[in-house]
């Protein structure tokens, strides 16, 4: 079967994928509505907050897992059929993955913050993103260790990620200004999307009023 369907296919699949929200079902699994306690948001940190650090761990890896899931199929995919319009094909499933997470049809198109999932599709897209990825991760939990401000961690680590993907980019060859611009600017979207949806976190870090994990 051509690739270009199968890809198309698996759009609408990741975005439906992401939508599901672990952060609540877990919650609600445990007896609590998260979206009533804490700070109301789905993601791992309002679940980490309210029954402890293992459902944190466990809800940022399934939200991980979303967008990894579908990186990684459209991947086998495309590296038997690599061109450029296969490498927008493989974005846009991640793109939808994570729109899935922040905007949720089951929610009403309300959502988490996107960090975990975010996370595992540029883990997903070998090898571009995964390094990038990779070193965005381990900034994000020694900064998380260092402030105990999971909001600090992920806003750090979004910023990290382009210029760490533009960086090895560089020394790998991958042509990030050329060929691998689309990359480029898929990474500073997905950076300002998770600043974006950060904003009220950073009115409360200013007002010092923001929760430590």
């Amino acid at each position: 079967m051509p690739p270009t369907p199968t890809l198309l296919a698996l759009i609408p699949i990741a975005y439906l994928l992401g939508a599901i929200p672990f952060g609540l079902l877990v919650g609600l699994a445990k007896g609590i509505d998260i979206r009533k306690s804490g700070s109301g948001n789905i993601g791992a940190t309002n679940v980490g907050r309210l029954l402890g650090k293992k459902f944190f761990l466990l809800v940022f890896l399934l939200d991980a897992l979303k967008g990894f899931a579908p990186m990684l199929a459209a991947g086998f995919i495309i590296r038997a059929n690599e061109t450029p319009t296969l490498d927008l094909l493989w974005l846009a499933i991640g793109f939808a993955a994570i729109a899935g997470h922040m905007f949720s049809i089951f929610l009403h198109f309300k959502g988490g913050k996107g960090v975990a999932t975010t996370g595992g599709v540029l883990l997903g897209l070998w090898p571009y993103f995964t390094l990038p990825a990779i070193l965005g991760t381990v900034v994000l939990f020694l900064t998380l260790k260092l402030t105990r401000y999971m909001s600090v961690a992920s806003i750090t680590a979004a910023l990290i990620f382009p210029l760490a993907f533009l960086l090895i980019g560089l020394t790998q060859h991958w042509d990030p200004l050329g060929r691998r611009l689309p990359l480029l600017i898929f990474s500073l979207l997905v950076a300002a999307l998770i600043i974006y949806k950060h904003r009220t976190n950073l009115a409360r870090l200013k007002a010092g009023t923001e929760s430590k994990l």
